[in-house]
């Protein structure tokens, strides 16, 4: 039986109850025990819900628009090659696709006729998207200096968009003021997602050939895909599918890096810090409501946080594109970090990294950064 367990005072909740935080204003996560053969997964169609076992999700709740099982391939990243996963080929452009595809699925199975929810704008592109497919009414409350690409993303699949001034975390506190009264469809908040996103980590072991790799580079910002590969990586060597969790190198902007200042302190509380805008506002999360639960996640995997530069995104950019790959600057923030991450990398090591969003998500920004409008430190 699947059920909600607050992380602060260990209340237990039904899984099926609508609700996106404790009584104590504690996070949930899920108490779910999966199982996998690998024998069943080979003929099923190439989606998530191949891995349908795994998913904390009733029998028969399936909500797709085609997500998951992106190609995995090598690409020189620096100067060595890596096992980049393309998530900017999902169908909204970015890996959040998969912790849509089931948060909503549950959601339409609970008979939810009506979400909010807050985002920096991919969070808010797949939400939108999984309500149109579901026939579920989404109010978005977005960043208003966001990306206008995302934001007529947003639009474009019939969601009312909510243009909030002011900083993420303020967009955050609007959207939780009317989560009041209407569902609250949260990337961060909700547990479903995770377990959507952490179809990353089975479909890497399973294009490896049932093998884990010895580290994988992920971005860091409100830890969707960071705790995700977590909790999927650590599902899989507890089924005995892989032998151990993978090493998990967690990147940051050096202009809003919270989780690695609080890493290289040795806190195990984040510190909201002074941050500068950067190119990758997807992952400019200056009080990462899950920070603790990542910090933990990177010591459990004896990993280590990474904070890039603007420069060194800007290049890590540029690079990609040379070598045909379109992809926004947050994505080439994990890109840089992987970089700096395989200059010191023992020889022979399995290093995966990840394509986060699509560049054509950003195009205003590109355009402007290849004509040097911008300047970066």
């Amino acid at each position: 039986m699947t059920s909600l367990v607050c992380r602060s005072c260990g209340k237990e909740y039904a899984g099926n109850e609508l609700r996106w935080q404790c009584d104590c204003e504690g996070l949930l996560d899920l108490d779910f025990t999966p199982s996998l053969d690998p024998d069943d997964v080979s003929s099923r169609p190439a989606t998530l819900w191949r891995y349908r076992e795994a998913l904390p999700v009733p029998d028969g709740v399936e909500l797709t628009l085609g997500e998951g099982m992106t190609p995995l391939l090598p690409v020189v990243v620096g100067h060595r090659e890596m096992w980049v996963k393309q998530e900017q080929l999902s169908p909204t452009g970015s890996y959040k696709d998969r912790g849509a595809s089931v948060m909503i699925a549950m959601a339409r199975h609970l008979g939810v006729l009506k979400v909010v929810e807050d985002s920096s704008g991919n969070a808010g592109c797949s939400v939108a998207a999984y309500c149109a497919k579901a026939g579920i009414a989404c109010r978005i409350f977005v960043p208003a200096d966001n990306s206008p690409g995302k934001l007529g993303q947003i639009e474009l699949y019939g969601a009312d968009l909510v243009r909030v001034e002011g900083s993420r975390e303020e967009t955050a506190s609007a959207c939780m003021r009317a989560a009041a009264s209407t569902f609250y469809a949260s990337h961060v908040y909700n547990p479903y997602f995770f377990h959507g996103t952490k179809t990353f980590a089975y479909e890497v072991v399973e294009q490896l050939g049932w093998k884990g790799p010895d580290t994988v580079v992920l971005p860091a910002g409100n830890g969707t895909l960071l705790l995700g590969a977590f909790f999927g990586f650590s599902e899989l060597a507890e089924l005995g599918i892989i032998t151990s969790i993978p090493r998990l190198i967690a990147v940051q902007s050096a202009h809003c890096a919270p989780l690695s200042h609080a890493f290289e302190r040795g806190q195990e509380l984040v510190s909201e810090v002074n941050t500068l805008p950067t190119l990758a506002e997807g992952i400019a999360i200056a009080a990462p409501v899950r920070g603790p639960q990542m910090l933990d996640a990177v010591r459990c995997s004896d990993g280590m946080f990474l904070s890039v530069s603007e420069g060194e995104i800007h290049t890590a950019l540029n690079d990609m594109g040379r070598r045909g790959y379109c992809i926004e600057p947050t994505s080439a923030a994990v890109i840089a970090g992987a970089t700096r991450y395989g200059e010191s990398a023992r020889s022979g090591e399995s290093i995966v990294t990840v394509f986060t969003g699509h560049g054509l998500k950003a195009g205003e920004k590109l355009h402007a950064l290849s004509h040097g409008y911008q300047k970066h430190a």
